[in-house]
């Protein structure tokens, strides 16, 4: 089969096509007469498209990612590695990143959430950490879609066919469900791993002379410009790029994993650096490693492994292909890099070399088809500082009235928001997961946050996802705030203390002034949170362009959070224990009604000003609840969020088929408001006079728990009774019901 001959610079400069991958003229302009003083060829232009995508260089991120605390007297290792590392103690430290792979998964739902896991496993391992969880964060339109039906069924899927194949637990994560996700479904993953200090590894290529080793899958055709792909915007009716969407291999990711990790442990004294093959696939990691070392390269393409005939050098660089890994390694010692690999049937090839001249050369049949300064293509992307305008919206929802639900039968209320999708329980899509592979899941999936225990210690790592967008729609910075807060709330009610964060900012487009003012906004709100909660920003992604038909989703920055609990005497869960134990509500209930589960329940959308919300306050009170946990006062916690107290009461309640009785000095509305920094926690009679001794006031006893099997709630206007059992199958069957 005759290929098609590729187009000449000039051609390329001449018919504009440089603009088709991404690049603007102003870029091509810098590219041609500011860096290189010529025409860049067809893979070098290729080279620089996907190296200054949005999702490479940060172009229109960078000057909101400045924002971010990234430091602490935690943090071991923080934004700019494959993953951030954060100290536990003991010598050992926890790894952690999320990414997100919204783009694919909207095309081909399966092979976008297995290759998303996929990758972000990758990113920990390149760490030298192994692997322990997977958390996932999902976002999708309504269910009464059958498109929606669809993508969640495919990307759980996929999910949960990668994490199960490969032997790591999917242990946590959120499903939203809202009308402006349903042409951009959101698919966020994050993977927490162990380390020994000692072990850490970075992604760098130095020392003259050194070999550039590929080791792991071949190099197809599949993914290539997935990191173009993943800046752009969904038209209706664009034959959308299926190309662009990697295949995964669970199977050989876990031969990669053990290979790498075993490089990583006992071979530490040849390896130099080691990094993935993600995003841009050949190009990034080895432009990267070298850029990181002030270093050169020369690469022979020959040498690459490829599953495909007659690949051309702008495919090998471009393919995204995954369980793939780029390693520097002494000189003289490829042979016993090969030689591991080959125990575990992997590829390990020497590709090329370490140079000190800063310049990249790609060398393919005996002919130079690129020559460029390192740094142009990793470090020296042009940086945007969009214009920003507050969307219309804003001044419109400062200018409502509150809104004020009418509720005649609070019992039907609050079993109509148990059955919402967002609120319902997720049993459905966790049971597909194996969560306890590996035996180190303390606390398996539904309560507030996963718990997992490290093993040979009496510690435990608490993590969580967490992020309300309806929230961040009303008000971006707040609702910033706010996200971050309620990671943190899971992390403390589970009997942990926050240790620090990642990030998947999901938005709209940056070059509308109205995104790029909801990105900007929101990272004010999330680093304010970040400073005042001690939890820095130690890794994470931007995911921008998440349109269709120029229609944004909510700003969704996922919070992924891990916190350290000291020890397994001190784990939490949400459900409460026994019959007598009291009932207290710490933190005080308002008229928050916006934004609400309630609202979008009753009026189908969501509209008005954002709740109060202090973050001091918000500190104050996770630290209340953390000192009785430990002080062993406390023997259930649940934080409040979607659906409110009414909720909260509820899902304590289900486990064990508990009925309670509960008084409120509030009216029937208050029960559903979300209000921030809430918790529902339960104690032993016996240790009443000391747990309100160390609660400075703020907790309310509000009644107990009781083995009759009946929810009776008492406010000041209407009492509620409902039988636990019928809640618990409602909300149970939520979700299967409507994806039937």
């Amino acid at each position: 089969m005759m290929k098609a001959k590729e187009p000449t610079a000039q051609a390329i400069k001449s018919e504009r096509i440089y603009s088709d991958w991404g690049l603007t003229d102003e870029e091509y302009r810098m590219i041609e007469e500011d860096i290189l003083g010529r025409m860049p060829n067809y893979t070098e232009t290729g080279l620089f498209s996907v190296m200054w995508s949005e999702h490479c260089s940060y172009k229109n991120s960078k000057p909101v990612l400045r924002k971010f605390p990234t430091e602490g007297p935690q943090v071991l290792q923080g934004p700019g590695e494959g993953a951030g590392i954060v100290d536990i103690g003991d010598g050992q430290a926890v790894v952690f990143k999320a990414e997100s792979h919204n783009h694919p998964s909207a095309i081909e739902p399966y092979e976008g959430a297995a290759t998303g896991v996929g990758g972000i496993i990758r990113d920990i391992f390149s760490m030298g950490a192994r692997p322990i969880a997977l958390l996932d964060s999902l976002r999708f339109g309504e269910l009464t879609n059958e498109r929606t039906k669809y993508l969640l069924e495919e990307v759980v899927a996929g999910i949960s066919g990668y994490g199960n194949c490969i032997g790591i637990p999917t242990v946590g994560g959120e499903v939203a469900f809202d009308p402006c996700y349903e042409g951009n479904p959101l698919v966020n993953a994050m993977c927490v791993g162990l380390i020994d200090h000692k072990d850490i590894q970075k992604g760098q290529a130095k020392g003259v002379g050194n070999a550039i080793m590929y080791v792991g899958a071949k190099t197809g055709r599949d993914g290539i410009h997935g990191a173009t792909f993943a800046s752009e915007e969904f038209v209706e009716g664009e034959e959308q790029q299926r190309s662009a969407v990697q295949v995964g291999d669970p199977f050989m990711e876990k031969l990669l994993l053990e290979a790498c990790l075993e490089l990583i442990l006992e071979h530490a004294d040849i390896l130099v650096g080691i990094q993935d093959m993600g995003a841009a696939g050949l190009v990034s990691s080895s432009a990267e490693m070298a850029s990181k070392a002030g270093s050169g390269l020369i690469l022979d393409l020959d040498n690459v492994p490829q599953r495909e005939t007659g690949m051309t050098p702008y495919e090998m660089m471009l393919s995204e292909s995954q369980e793939r890994m780029l390693i520097c390694v002494e000189k003289g010692h490829e042979a016993e890099v090969i030689e591991l690999f080959q125990k575990y049937e992997l590829d390990a090839v020497t590709i090329g070399k370490v140079t000190d001249d800063g310049l990249y050369r790609l060398n393919h049949r005996g002919i130079e088809v690129a020559n460029l300064p390192v740094d142009a293509l990793a470090e020296d992307a042009p940086v945007y500082n969009k214009e920003r305008v507050e969307p219309a919206r804003i001044k419109t929802f400062a200018s409502l009235a509150d809104f004020q639900p009418e509720i005649n039968d609070g019992a039907q209320t609050l079993l109509q928001l148990l059955q919402q999708p967002t609120i319902a329980s997720k049993k459905m899509i966790y049971e597909t997961y194996d969560s306890q592979v590996r035996t180190n899941t303390v606390v398996l999936p539904g309560s507030d946050a996963a718990v997992l225990r490290v093993r040979g210690t009496q510690k435990a790592l608490a993590m969580t996802t967490d992020c309300n967008a309806r929230y961040l729609y009303l008000n971006p910075e707040i609702g910033g705030q706010i996200a971050v807060a309620e990671a943190a709330r899971n992390i403390v009610a589970s009997g942990g203390q926050p240790l620090a964060i990642t990030d998947c900012l999901n938005y709209g487009s940056p070059d509308k002034p109205e995104g790029f003012w909801e990105l900007w906004t929101s990272a004010d709100g999330i680093a304010k949170a970040c400073e005042v909660l001690a939890t820095p920003v130690i890794s994470g992604n931007v995911s921008l362009y998440n349109e269709t038909n120029g229609k944004a989703i909510y700003p969704t920055p996922v919070i992924g959070m891990v916190g350290l609990i000291e020890d397994l005497a001190h784990i939490t869960t949400q459900e409460f224990k026994a019959v007598d134990d009291l009932i207290y509500v710490l933190g005080e209930t308002k008229a928050d009604f916006n934004g609400s589960e309630l609202q979008k329940m009753t009026l189908g959308l969501i509209e008005g000003k954002i709740m109060d919300f202090d973050l001091f306050q918000e500190k104050e009170i996770q630290q209340l609840v953390l000192a009785a946990i430990k002080a062993g006062l406390i023997e259930s916690a649940h934080d409040c969020s979607e659906g409110g107290l009414g909720v909260a009461l509820a899902e304590a309640a289900f486990k064990q088929g508990f009925g309670l009785e509960v008084k409120l000095k509030m009216p029937l509305s208050f029960l559903f408001s979300e209000s921030q920094s809430r918790f529902v926690l339960s104690i032993k009679p016996e240790k009443q006079a000391a747990f309100e001794a160390t609660m400075d006031g703020k907790a309310h006893l509000v009644g107990k728990v009781t083995d009759n099997g009946v929810l009776k709630i008492e406010t000041q206007d209407q009492s509620i009774e409902v039988l636990t059992q019928t809640a618990k199958e409602l909300w149970e069957e939520a979700i299967p019901c409507l994806m039937k």
